[in-house]
């Protein structure tokens, strides 16, 4: 591969792709693929949804590279993709996004040596993304790009077509739902 093109960042990269250098967007795919498809799982509870989705927005990223702007922040437009297409996707299967199954996530028991260790660790997870699935769709949404896509509140803002001030109302108080539903599925599970 070319050196120059591995060190592109994502915003030239998309402006390239914009301006006609389409195989710019395979760099794009390599990159973000994996963090998207994680979103995604996250987001939607369905792995094969996820699948699905993630290859819409790459697919949309190169019908609708034109809308790309050179101001914007790649990383936050690629996220308003995912998230209208998320949308189609469920408005198409006349579904809604489920709750999440950590089993069906991937996370399975540890074989290692200190598995009894790692076993609170597993439970703590499996308690998190069960609370997470419980949380309002819109909630989840806007942790899932603060706490787990690491996106500034900016990025937020925009994606969800807010302030950055609303933006940052939201997140507190999803998390703060996160935390009591973590908390009473907690203390459900104590024998």
């Amino acid at each position: 591969m070319d050196t120059a093109t591995d060190q592109r960042s994502d915003h030239a990269l998309m402006l390239a792709v914009r301006d006609g250098e389409l195989d710019a967007l395979g760099e794009l795919f390599e990159r973000h693929h994996g963090q998207l498809f994680g979103f995604l799982v996250k987001y939607t509870g369905d792995r094969a949804a996820a699948e699905d989705v993630a290859q819409t927005v790459f697919q949309r990223m190169l019908k609708y590279r034109h809308t790309y702007r050179d101001d914007g922040s790649f990383t936050a437009w690629m996220y308003h993709l995912a998230r209208r297409c998320a949308a189609d996707h469920f408005r198409k299967s006349n579904a809604a996004p489920h709750a999440t199954d950590p089993v069906a996530l991937g996370e399975h028991a540890d074989d290692a040596p200190h598995a009894a260790q790692h076993a609170t660790v597993r439970d703590d997870h499996a308690l998190l993304h069960t609370a997470l699935a419980q949380l309002d769709r819109d909630d989840r949404e806007v942790l899932l790009l603060a706490r787990f896509q690491e996106l500034s509140f900016a990025e937020i803002a925009g994606i969800l077509e807010c302030s950055v001030g609303a933006a940052k109302v939201r997140a507190h108080r999803a998390l703060r739902e996160l935390r009591d539903i973590y908390f009473q599925l907690q203390k459900e599970s104590r024998p």
